[in-house]
């Protein structure tokens, strides 16, 4: 059902990049943008994984340096039938984590050193284990595309609203342009903002309930969440807004203007739904 709901979602953001192409540039600015909607889904696929890594400054680590990070994340791997992912350690103090990759087959996982010395042994394999179920639902490509979808829109209606306050869009006709395109411009970003926290959050979901079953137990992954919220109110991370979506908890949760714009479900509510799969 979760899949069935993202690739709804992604149609809608697809819709809406075209539309403001047709508002602005009629025919010829419709067919622009679903060559632009269409370069950005290739582009994710194959460097959704890279831009991660260097958007967060995460590091490669051996298992010479980290072994007890490989052998949990080997065995949970193999309880998800899952390749072994390539390893990262993200230079931060606050406790958190993340996978990117488009497939199985390229994925990797990143652990930020707080984590690390927060988290038991119990708690870090849930976490793991969330982790490993993105990467085993895809979800990653998906929350990617998503992301890259809602930041373009939003820097395309950013362009047409200056285009409108300096005299650029004075047209209003059938080939676009005009108010309505203003109008588009200033909604639009809107929109793409809530689909794109609708697919974040079905996903989360998604990933708790299946982390939890590979892990074998839930408590592990409900007591790191309730760990992992608490002290991202209390230690920040210098981390782009638009990579907090990858997280396992929002990273940026100590903002206010992050909280209301959340691209994660409550921590209640995950620890909840956790706490019943006992």
């Amino acid at each position: 059902m979760n899949n069935i709901k993202a690739i709804l979602l992604m149609g809608i953001l697809s819709v809406i990049l075209i539309t403001i192409g047709q508002a602005v540039g009629g025919t010829q600015g419709a067919t622009l943008f679903l060559l632009i909607s269409l370069g950005m889904n290739l582009f994710s696929y194959f460097y959704s994984d890279k831009m991660a890594i260097k958007m967060t400054r995460s590091q490669p680590v051996s298992e010479q340096e980290a072994p007890e990070l490989y052998a949990i994340i080997r065995n949970l791997a193999q309880r998800a039938q899952l390749p072994m992912p390539k390893v990262y350690i993200t230079p931060s103090q606050q406790p958190n984590a993340f996978a990117t990759g488009r497939n199985p087959d390229h994925a990797a996982v990143a652990v930020t050193e707080g984590l690390l010395h927060l988290c038991d042994r119990d708690e870090l394999e849930g976490v793991l284990a969330h982790e490993l179920a993105h990467i085993a639902n895809r979800d990653i490509l998906v929350s990617t595309i998503a992301a890259a979808f809602a930041g373009a829109i939003t820097w395309i209606a950013n362009m047409i609203q200056w285009g409108a306050i300096f005299g650029g869009m004075r047209g209003d006709d059938e080939e676009g342009g005009g108010i309505g395109a203003l109008v588009l411009a200033m909604l639009a970003p809107i929109a793409a903002t809530i689909v794109q926290l609708a697919i974040s959050r079905s996903r989360e979901y998604g990933a708790d309930e299946l982390g939890a079953r590979i892990a074998g137990k839930p408590d592990g992954l409900a007591n790191a969440l309730l760990k992992l919220e608490n002290a991202a109110h209390r230690i920040p991370m210098q981390v782009s807004p638009a990579a907090s979506h990858m997280f396992i908890t929002n990273p940026l949760s100590a903002q206010s203007f992050a909280r209301i714009f959340s691209t994660h479900p409550p921590i209640q509510e995950r620890v909840q739904r956790l706490r019943q799969m006992r």
